[in-house]
């Protein structure tokens, strides 16, 4: 059985995809039901502490989610196409939405670890496209357009929740850095440069893979840390951990906001 024909009985109307250390908001979710990631083909195994291999299914703030507890990133496969099968494999089971989440550095002071950022636009630093070889066009074209990659409707509505429950949001562009080693000082003087205000491991190829077969996107990063040169120390991993749980309790509380928006729609 594919992992679509596994998803489709739950019917989803929203995929989640949580980033390092944000199992918080997987906790809010009423489960109906969890399929580990080695049930289903075609989906990642994660070995990335604080990421799971399940999929959680149930109903978040009403609303029907399929929810994936942990990724696959570039630097694990060698591959931006590692996470194309869960994407399509939740649009088969007929979401609408894809709502990412991942843990970034900030490339503005201003924005510390702990922070939420809305991501509205993206740089793509990895060494390739996960559309890259032949297209089946009963996916998707061949050339899709990536303007307004993340949506603006979901953006308006994630802004008018965070005003609502009093969760400071920041915004701003997301760059995808190949990892696993962080970014030098001079790498991050460059992202800057090209007008980032966040860099992470992950992020750009699922949004690319949503927007090829018609999930409309929306995309929050939890700050982590002040990227390479902007802080007395350098980042690492069990930092990263660490300020994405202590935010991930308002992560949570804004995606199940979020949530309950789209089924009051």
């Amino acid at each position: 059985m594919s992992a679509a024909e596994r998803l489709r009985p739950f019917a989803p109307a929203m995929g989640i995809v949580l980033g390092s250390g944000l199992g918080a908001v997987a906790e809010r979710i009423e489960t109906e039901a969890t399929i580990p990631f080695a049930e289903l083909p075609g989906f990642p195994r994660p070995a990335v502490e604080g990421h799971g291999h399940r999929v959680r299914l149930g109903r978040l703030g009403g609303l029907k989610v399929a929810c994936l507890e942990g990724r696959a990133h570039y630097y694990e496969t060698g591959s931006t196409a590692a996470m194309a099968a869960p994407i399509r494999a939740l649009r088969e089971a007929g979401a609408q939405i894809l709502f990412l989440t991942n843990a970034a550095g900030s490339l503005r002071p201003e924005i510390g670890p702990g922070q939420l950022l809305l991501v509205t636009d993206h740089i793509n630093l990895l060494p390739g496209n996960p559309l890259v070889g032949p297209n089946d066009e009963r996916i998707g074209p061949r050339f899709p357009s990536l303007r307004d990659a993340y949506d603006p409707a979901l953006r308006a509505l994630l802004r008018d929740g965070a005003r609502r429950l009093g969760i400071p949001l920041a915004e701003g562009v997301y760059a995808a850095y190949p990892g696993p080693s962080f970014e030098t000082p001079a790498e991050i003087r460059m992202i800057r440069g090209f007008g980032a205000d966040a860099v992470g491991m992950s992020t750009v190829p699922e949004t690319i893979l949503a927007r090829h077969c018609g999930l409309r996107v929306a995309a929050v990063s939890v700050i982590a840390n002040l990227a390479e040169g902007l802080g007395p120390t350098g980042p690492s991993h069990a930092e990263t951990l660490a300020a994405t749980r202590r935010a991930a309790k308002d992560l949570a509380r804004l995606v199940e906001d979020f949530c309950k928006s789209l089924a009051a729609q």
